[in-house]
């Protein structure tokens, strides 16, 4: 792989693309290696060679950062049950938060809905995830997590609402 190719590939979001076509739809051969502790296949290595179905030919991959993030339905899922509700999912305030009264709650409830400071730094993968606000001179952190229906662990895909419950937490920074 030449120099360029690896400009972007440890950058979160970026992807590989063909270089003649710009494809995303490359495979490439690698090697991986069995995680017992996680029960998943990791990659280890990927090599030189690399063939894009659209062209049907051999191809050079090329890493780029796309226009629209990778998890943008993610993205707009966890933007729509934060903003209105919709969708399957909980709220849950910590007792720090509640303690301060329903006053002081539904002020941050309203920061939390009308957030959209995101960035790099605090929205590597673009789904809208996570916040921080400061409210009379509070720190006050929010998160959506993706759960199965069940409540039981992660959701199998985060992009499906037919299978995900999201669970948005908002407590204060100090309970963190």
């Amino acid at each position: 792989m030449e120099k360029e190719d690896k400009v972007d590939a440890g950058s979160i979001g970026s992807v590989p693309v063909c270089a003649e076509c710009g494809s995303e739809r490359v495979v490439t051969d690698a090697w991986a290696c069995w995680n017992r502790v996680s029960g998943l296949w990791e990659l280890e290595n990927s090599f030189d060679e690399a063939y894009c179905y659209q062209c049907d030919a051999a191809t050079r991959i090329r890493w780029i950062r796309p226009e629209e993030p990778p998890n943008r339905l993610v993205r707009d899922l966890n933007d729509a049950f934060r903003q209105h509700g919709s969708g399957k999912g909980s709220i849950m305030v910590t007792q720090g938060i509640s303690r301060l009264g329903a006053e002081f709650v539904a002020r941050v409830m309203k920061a939390v809905q009308q957030y959209n400071d995101y960035s790099e730094d605090n929205d590597p993968w673009g789904e809208h995830d996570f916040g921080a606000i400061e409210i009379e001179d509070l720190k006050i952190y929010w998160k959506i997590d993706p759960y199965d229906l069940e409540l039981k662990e992660l959701s199998p895909n985060p992009a499906n609402p037919e299978v995900t419950h999201r669970v948005l937490t908002v407590m204060l920074a100090s309970e963190y």
